[in-house]
C-alpha cells in the first residue's frame, strides 16, 4: 500500500501531507486532539461527490489524462463502496474525512491517486462538502419540518370546531377553537420553513478552486466544477469562500427557532396533559410510566423535545462564539464548525420526527376543551365591545365591565347572570341573553377578519395553509432533482 508505513510494533500510519515540510513525527497526543474524524466522517459522501467532480475537472484543463482519471474515479467509487459497508479501515493518523479518503485512494489507485489534490486545498475542500452536506440537510430539515405541519393541519381540520380557550399569561382569556391553535404552530413552521428555503439559497455557491486561500495558477473551471454539483453560482471571494461560516451559523440558527417552537408546542401539551387541565390524552404507545409509582402515565417525549431544545441553542451560542475572533482568512478552530452544526440538526430532526408522531395519534378532549371555553368571563371583552359599539368610549367600557366582573366574584354569581340581571345598569341597549352576547361559538362568527378564530377566517387559514405546503413540497422535490445525489456511503464506518 502506496502511502502506509508500518509503525514498530504499532499500528499501520499514514504518510502526513506536510512530511516534506516537517520531518519529525506527529506527536501521538497532537495528533489525537486535531483528529476531526468524529465528527466529519458525516461528510465522507459530499467529500467522494467533490472529489469525483474535481478529478474530471483536472482532466478537462489537461492536467490527468484520461487514464489517470478513470483510476482516480475507480478508485473513489470503490472508497464509497467501502464507507456504505462500513469496511473502510480508519487509520490513528487519518486526520480527517478527507485525508481518509485520499490516503485509501492512493492505496487503491497509486499514483494516479497522490494527483487528486492537484490544484486543491483542503480549505476548499472541506469548505465544499460542507456545503454540499448543508444544501442536502435544508431538505431533510424542510421536508421533517413539512410532515409535521401537515399532520398539525390534518388535526386542525378535524378540530376547526373544538371550542378551547384561549390563554395569555397562562389565564384564560377569550375562546378560540382547537384547530385555530394548531394553525398558529403552522404558521410558525412555515416560518422556519422560508428561513431554511433562504439557507440553501445562500448555501448554493461553490468554493472548489479557491485554493487555500488564493486561487489557483493552475486551469482549472470552477463553473463547470461548480456546475457538476448542482451549484448555482462560485463563491466570489477566494478569502471569503474558505473561511464562510455563515451558512452553517444560519443553518444552526434556523435549527434553533425550530426547536424553540417544538419546545413551546411540547409544553401546550405537556400542560394539556395534566389532570388539572385534562385536554388531552396520550396513547400509551406515546408514554411511559414510573419505576415507582404504578399510576403514573408520563408525556416523557414532550419533555424529551422541550428539554433537548437546549442542543441547538448551545450550538448557535458556541459556533457564534468560535467564529467572532478569527481573522482571515482559513483557521483551524473553523474544524469545530462541525460538531456544532450536526449536533443541531440531528436533535431537531428527531424532535420533529416525534412530535409528527405523537400528534398524528393523540387524542383531544372536546368536551373538556368546550366546558373550559363556556366560562362567560372569557366573553367580557365582547362585552365592552357591545358597549362601545353602543357609543360608551373604550376606557369608561372597560372599567365598567371590569366593576361587573369583580362584583360577580363578591356575589359568587357567573359573569352573565349577573348582566343579565343589569345590563340596563351596566349599559347595555338590549337584554345580552336575547342578542347571544354569552355564546363562544357566536362569539366566533363575529369574529371573521383574516386571521381571526372565526369558522370562515379558519376555513381560509387551512386552505391557504394546504397551499404553502403544497409549494414547499414542490421546492424540495424542484431542488432534489437539481442536485446531484452523493455517492451513496454512510461516513459511520
Amino acid at each position: 500500500m502506496a502511502t502506509a508505513t508500518e509503525d514498530a510494533g504499532g499500528p499501520r500510519r499514514s504518510a502526513k501531507a506536510w512530511s516534506g515540510r516537517l520531518a519529525a513525527d506527529t506527536n501521538p497526543t497532537l495528533e489525537r486532539y486535531t483528529s476531526s474524524l468524529e465528527w466529519d466522517r458525516q461528510l465522507a459522501a459530499q467529500d467522494i461527490q467533490g472529489s469525483l467532480a474535481h478529478s474530471v475537472a483536472l482532466h478537462r484543463s489537461g492536467l490527468i489524462d484520461a487514464a489517470t482519471k478513470e483510476s482516480i474515479l475507480s478508485g473513489l467509487t470503490q472508497v464509497a463502496v467501502e464507507l456504505r459497508d462500513d469496511s473502510f479501515e480508519f487509520l490513528p493518523s487519518d486526520e480527517d474525512i478527507h485525508m481518509a479518503v485520499e490516503r485509501r485512494l492512493t492505496e487503491l489507485a497509486g499514483e494516479p491517486g497522490a494527483r487528486l489534490h492537484t490544484g486543491r486545498s483542503r480549505n476548499d475542500q472541506v469548505a465544499v462538502d460542507l456545503r454540499l452536506w448543508a444544501r442536502s440537510e435544508c431538505l431533510r430539515l424542510a421536508g421533517a419540518a413539512i410532515d409535521l405541519q401537515e399532520v398539525l393541519l390534518r388535526r386542525a381540520r378535524e378540530e376547526r370546531r373544538t371550542l378551547l380557550p384561549g390563554y395569555t399569561h397562562m389565564q384564560r382569556a377569550q375562546p378560540v377553537t382547537l384547530g385555530h391553535h394548531l394553525l398558529a404552530y403552522v404558521e410558525m413552521l412555515n416560518r422556519d420553513v422560508d428561513r431554511i428555503k433562504d439557507c440553501h439559497r445562500r448555501a448554493d455557491s461553490s468554493p472548489l478552486g479557491a485554493g487555500a486561500l488564493a486561487g489557483t495558477t493552475l486551469p482549472i473551471d470552477r463553473r463547470a466544477t461548480a456546475a457538476a454539483l448542482g451549484f448555482s453560482a462560485v463563491t466570489s471571494n477566494s478569502l471569503d469562500a474558505v473561511s464562510d461560516r455563515d451558512f452553517v451559523a444560519e443553518l444552526t440558527f434556523c435549527c434553533a427557532l425550530l426547536a424553540v417552537h417544538l419546545s413551546r408546542l411540547a409544553e401546550d401539551l405537556i400542560i394539556w396533559n395534566t389532570r388539572e387541565f385534562s385536554f388531552v390524552t396520550l396513547p400509551d404507545s406515546w408514554a411511559t410510566g414510573s419505576s415507582l409509582m404504578p399510576q403514573k402515565k408520563n408525556p416523557d417525549v414532550l419533555e424529551l423535545v422541550r428539554g433537548r431544545s437546549s442542543v441547538p441553542l448551545a450550538s448557535l451560542v458556541g459556533l457564534l462564539a468560535m467564529l467572532k475572533g478569527l481573522p482571515l482568512s482559513y483557521n483551524r478552530d473553523l474544524q469545530e464548525d462541525k460538531r456544532h452544526l450536526f449536533a443541531a440538526t440531528e436533535v431537531t430532526e428527531t424532535s420533529l420526527s416525534a412530535l409528527s408522531g405523537l400528534l398524528n395519534e393523540i387524542r383531544f378532549a372536546r368536551r373538556r376543551m368546550a366546558s373550559a371555553a363556556a366560562d362567560p368571563e372569557l366573553l367580557a371583552t365582547d362585552l365592552a365591545e357591545q358597549l362601545v359599539a353602543a357609543g360608551m368610549p373604550f376606557r369608561t367600557a372597560h372599567e365598567r365591565v371590569g366593576a361587573a366582573v369583580r362584583s360577580a366574584g363578591e356575589l359568587n354569581l357567573r359573569l352573565d347572570r349577573l348582566v343579565a340581571q343589569r345590563w340596563r345598569e351596566i349599559g347595555l341597549p338590549a337584554d345580552p341573553g336575547q342578542c347571544g352576547l354569552f355564546d363562544p361559538r357566536r362569539s366566533l362568527a363575529r369574529r371573521e377578519q383574516p386571521g381571526a378564530p372565526g369558522p370562515r377566517a379558519v376555513a381560509a387559514a387551512i386552505r391557504r395553509a394546504a397551499t404553502l405546503i403544497r409549494r414547499s413540497r414542490g421546492w424540495i422535490a424542484a431542488e432534489s432533482q437539481r442536485q446531484p445525489p452523493p455517492p451513496a456511503s454512510s461516513g459511520s464506518a
